[in-house]
């Protein structure tokens, strides 16, 4: 069930529109009549570590030092701190 409300009564009344949206009932906030935000219940996804695991390859020239970015930090003359 859509339950449509102002964002005048959202904000005076969000504590019970939480209660609401907690029970699962997806409410419209309006503004001029027009729909500006959903608020619908918390849908948590799961994170997954190493889902790229086997899909990307780099090789150990990407741990190189980059001139250029040398010359940013400690300018033309190639000192290092």
């Amino acid at each position: 069930m859509t339950y449509v409300v102002n964002i005048h009564e959202a904000k005076t009344q969000l504590s019970r529109l939480i209660e609401r949206v907690s029970t699962g009932e997806h409410i419209v906030i309006s503004e001029a009549g027009m729909p500006v935000a959903d608020l619908v219940p918390h849908a948590e996804s799961p994170v997954t570590f190493g889902g790229l695991k086997g899909q990307l390859s780099y090789n150990d020239s990407a741990f190189d030092v980059d001139p250029d970015i040398q010359r940013m930090f400690y300018g033309d003359d190639g000192a290092t701190a």
